[in-house]
């Protein structure tokens, strides 16, 4: 809920009051009666909903286009990559709507319904005729039925109006859901640090379940219903938040400039004075009693804006040392957002190929009972479900014990442990896929498809693990890193920034595998992803993509050798 244009200074003096926070009723907001886990745990409901709803539509949306849309593997896993790559850069266009416009409680509610009515929409696409029956559909020129056409259509607008649900809701309920503690108070300190680990289990937890129950109900009974429940359970989410509003804690927005615009405009001072001397600035730094610190000597082209290039000091026509020193917070950022790329590549195979190699391989519990590919994804979420309360509550106060910092650890240094699993990830990865291909030949296979390979899926296992092991400590890091090292103001835009690295990584992957596709495949011959998978080389893919995360990792550690936090919020 936007709370405009009301200063602190209206704000009674009052024992437990929270500074630059309201009530729903815009009166001062009392610590003992609103926020903390209370508030929190309504958030972090709806926020479950949001990401049963998600995985119950990306998890198994492979299956859905190779199977009733009739798509190749490549294109298929092309289109899954290109859809979440949307789905985690519109979180930009979100959170910048919230932080300039609508308040975060707003932009929630508006995006949850526009969220609930693409996953009715994607459910009303899933019960008209299939392409894959329309019987008029040859391997790469398709000439479809008008019905058939129409289910397109109408599947991937209602994927996309999903996606735009998504990037209003993503940013924001996460950053609602910190700002219910005041980093202030010494416990709701150190509470906001855990509420991050909790979010993220409370996200694997209906992710968990939806991995379960979903998938089985899309391959085994109907995808209409599959991708209906979804729906429903958004509903249901959305109505538990609904009945936080009278507990939460609403930030205000005070008679400060737009963030945008007092950080643009040091960009813009700085390039206008770029002529400006050192002596010149020094002079100014040493007028205005700024000492140096390790932050003003970085990025010190910045220092030029702190002069206005007519040599006039008025207000609006200089920028303050606060202001350049908000710049320079946010430059800081560019290379450890460009060095998680690495790891976004690598996250986004989990559910397109580590899907489909599962589903060649023996996944039978029982005679009558296999478990359906994309419900392998679960065992990520099952281990970041074990290892969060364990991490939490035994790996923290350890940590802390040994380094006196809140957290433990450095949100950096937990960031760069992530990378380093998910390196190793993707060498047993290969490694397994080496041994599946070789048993897929022992046993005449190769040309064979539709066989299943006499492999247990307990094989993927190991990589499943450190997947999500690698979760537990890069990507709770990096959300908790990129809303404390942002201006208070832009923390939607901070965890819309986390979202991109994501987004952007989707692009990339999509791009690499369109172009070895296209460079594998030519002269007629079997592609590392070919649909034959027992031709395919999946394995050189990951060997490939172990390289390349590598790489990433020494880039990371490299820029995070120099950064200097935001002061206070190492943790």
């Amino acid at each position: 809920m936007a709370i405009s244009n009301l200063s602190t200074a209206q704000t009674p003096l009052l024992d437990d009051t929270i500074d630059a926070s309201l009530d729903y009723k815009g009166r001062p907001v009392r610590r003992s009666n609103s926020g903390g886990w209370r508030s929190a745990s309504f958030i972090i409901a709806v926020e479950i909903a949001e990401r049963f709803a998600y995985y119950g539509i990306s998890s198994n949306l492979i299956t859905y286009l190779t199977g009733p849309l009739g798509e190749s593997t490549a294109a298929a896993a092309a289109q899954v990559n290109a859809w979440s790559g949307a789905a985690a850069l519109l979180p930009l266009l979100g959170a910048f709507i919230a932080d300039s416009f609508l308040g975060r409680y707003r932009t929630i509610i508006l995006a949850s319904l526009l969220y609930t009515l693409g996953l009715g929409l994607l459910s009303l696409s899933a019960a008209l005729p299939s392409v894959s029956n329309s019987g008029d559909q040859s391997t790469d020129n398709t000439i479809l039925s008008s019905s058939a056409q129409f289910q397109v259509i109408l599947f991937f607008f209602s994927l996309y109006l999903v996606a735009f649900g998504q990037g209003g809701h993503k940013p924001c309920v996460q950053a609602f859901g910190a700002d219910q503690f005041d980093r202030q108070d010494p416990e709701e300190c150190k509470a906001q640090s855990s509420f991050f680990n909790w979010w993220y289990f409370g996200i694997c937890a209906g992710t968990f379940i939806t991995l379960w129950i979903l998938t089985y109900i899309q391959d085994n009974l109907s995808w209409t219903l599959g991708f209906g429940i979804p729906a429903i359970v958004m509903v249901v989410g959305l109505l538990a938040f609904v009945l936080g509003t009278t507990t939460y804690r609403y930030s205000i927005k005070g008679d400060e400039e737009n963030p945008f615009l007092r950080i643009g405009r040091v960009f813009i001072l700085a390039v206008r004075n770029w002529k400006t001397t050192s002596s010149a600035i020094a002079a100014e730094e040493e007028a205005r009693g700024t000492l140096p610190t390790e932050s003003s000597k970085q990025f010190k082209f910045l220092n030029k804006a702190l002069l206005a290039p007519d040599g006039s000091k008025e207000q609006g026509k200089v920028c303050s040392t606060g202001e350049v020193e908000e710049a320079k917070t946010v430059i800081r950022l560019a290379p450890i957002w460009a060095a998680s790329l690495f790891y976004a590549i690598v996250y986004a195979q989990t559910i397109t190929f580590f899907t489909k190699q599962g589903a060649t391989m023996d996944r039978s519990i029982t005679a009558g009972f296999k478990i359906p590919a994309a419900s392998l994804l679960s065992f990520i979420s099952l281990t970041i479900m074990i290892f969060i309360p364990i991490y939490d509550r035994i790996f923290v106060p350890l940590a802390r014990a040994l380094t006196g910092k809140p957290a433990g650890i450095t949100m950096l240094q937990r960031i760069g442990t992530g990378m380093l699993l998910s390196v190793i990830s993707m060498l047993i990865a290969a490694l397994v896929e080496m041994r599946r291909l070789k048993t897929a030949e022992e046993y005449g296979l190769v040309d064979k498809p539709n066989v299943t390979v006499p492999m247990s899926s307990w094989w993927l296992l190991p990589q499943y693990i450190l997947s999500g092991l690698s979760d537990v400590f890069a990507m709770v890091g990096l959300q908790e890193f990129f809303y404390h090292q942002v201006p208070k103001e832009l923390r939607s835009v901070g965890l819309a920034l986390y979202l991109s690295i994501f987004g952007v990584g989707s692009f990339l992957s999509s791009f690499l595998i369109s172009a070895i596709e296209k460079m594998t495949g030519e002269g007629g011959q079997d592609s590392w992803f070919a649909n034959n998978l027992n031709r395919a080389h999946l394995d050189y893919f990951y060997w490939l993509l172990a390289a390349l995360s590598a790489m990433g990792l020494a880039l990371f550690l490299s820029s995070a050798k120099s950064y200097i936090y935001v002061r206070g919020s190492t943790l």
